[in-house]
């Protein structure tokens, strides 16, 4: 499959009071249009940094995301919310959504920033709810909504504008064990039957096996099978 992302020698510092902290040091990652890749390490170690770098919600202090043929880094700020906003899915821990919105409605929202008319919307929603099992939940707010069904209507606005890349970061970390496979569950199917292409942060071990690869990040660094992550053979 052809390479979708391309994470080239990355390195990200954050300068806190007279500290110079590293998240993340000298990280490379290819991505295939269609993995699923999960992504593990300990609370702080950058998996969430990286995870917002690919996304284009951050930039690396040095080294290149390319994405599609695309260097993220050399978009303009305008460019870059319209290119993640035809890119990129985000599926958030805590959800985000709007309560005063409907599933329906949430799930419209990304579609609003591109030039579409509203049956075309519509038509995209309607697929979306179908995907993840909430048409019959289109109408409901948040607060008539389970934390599993909140998150998938989460899954449904990060897919509804059929992005390449959808990240999700610890999509199961609020719920419960059964919500939980639910989740999972709808991922893997959206990664086999649409060939959406996923990269998920999580510190579940059984979540993170769902994946195609499993990567782990430690010091700065990814961590697959062992060995430091880079492009041509996988390690170092």
């Amino acid at each position: 499959m052809p390479v979708l992302v391309e994470i080239n020698d990355v390195c990200k510092h954050f300068v806190k009071g007279d500290e110079t902290i590293t998240p993340l040091d000298g990280v490379c990652l290819d991505i295939e249009q269609g993995e699923f890749i999960s992504l593990m390490g300990a609370s702080g170690c950058g998996k969430s940094t990286l995870l917002n770098l690919v996304a284009g919600i951050d930039q690396p202090t040095s080294g290149s995301v390319v994405v599609n043929g695309i260097d993220i880094g050399t978009l303009s700020r305008s460019r870059l919310a319209r290119w993640r906003v035809e890119n990129i899915g985000y599926v958030f821990q805590s959800h985000n959504l709007i309560p005063v919105l409907t599933a329906y409605e949430n799930i419209e929202l990304p579609l609003l920033l591109l030039p579409l008319k509203r049956q075309q919307r519509r038509e995209r929603v309607d697929i979306a709810l179908q995907a993840v099992g909430l048409v019959d939940r289109a109408n409901h707010y948040p607060r008539q909504l389970s934390g599993g069904q909140s998150q998938r209507v989460g899954i449904g606005r990060a897919i509804v504008t059929d992005p390449r890349l959808v990240v999700a970061d610890e999509p199961t970390g609020d719920l419960d064990r059964e919500s939980t496979d639910q989740i999972l569950h709808l991922l893997r199917q959206l990664n086999e039957q649409l060939g959406t292409t996923l990269l998920m942060v999580t510190h579940d071990p059984e979540a993170a096996a769902v994946a195609d690869r499993q990567l782990r990040m430690a010091d700065g660094i990814l961590i697959e099978d062992g060995q430091p992550v880079k492009h041509e053979t996988g390690v170092i």
